[in-house]
């Protein structure tokens, strides 16, 4: 009678421990554990400066704080272009026969949330069939396998038809 009462108890923890294993949408990644800070959203930003004038301009929403990151603006300065030059609007001559060439077929307004729909849908079609990830681990690369692109087989497959490839550090 004893022993039966333990082996209840021992199946009824597990079927709770498996239960709660069951619990919660955690995503496909799962790249922290805790409640702790996110660091990608953490963006330290430049010294302060004091200007040239104290006078304080008036408020124009086209200036931003001189703090504050601009990467796009750094990139281009420090590959030593103008960033003005390219925040002026527009699209520059030499690029208008590419331009017409990528919108050839047409446009779509809503790209970004159609694809973020297949995706989750995508997604959710490949969580169907791992439906025993009792431990919780990364499904992400289990996910998308089938759509990984084999960088060596490429590098390989590009030098074999005589296009310069570059050096790549071998393969593990």
């Amino acid at each position: 009678m004893k022993d039966l009462a333990m082996r209840r108890m021992i199946l009824a923890t597990v079927a709770m421990g498996l239960l709660a294993g069951c619990s919660g949408d955690r995503g496909l990644r799962q790249l922290s554990v805790g409640n702790g800070p996110d660091e990608f959203s953490v963006m330290p930003s430049r010294p302060l400066q004091i200007p040239e004038s104290l006078t304080l301009p008036d408020p124009d929403a086209q200036s931003g704080n001189r703090a504050d990151l601009a990467p796009r603006a750094d990139a281009i300065v420090a590959l030593g272009g103008d960033p003005a030059r390219a925040f002026a609007g527009g699209i520059p001559a030499r690029d208008s026969v590419l331009v017409a060439q990528v919108n050839r077929f047409g446009t779509s307004p809503d790209i970004r949330e159609t694809l973020a729909a297949e995706d989750q849908a995508f997604r959710n079609r490949a969580g169907v069939f791992n439906v025993f990830n009792v431990f919780g681990g990364d499904r992400y690369f289990d996910a998308y396998a089938r759509q990984a692109l084999d960088a060596y087989a490429e590098l390989a497959r590009f030098a074999a038809l005589g296009v310069a490839v570059p050096l790549a550090p071998p393969a593990p």
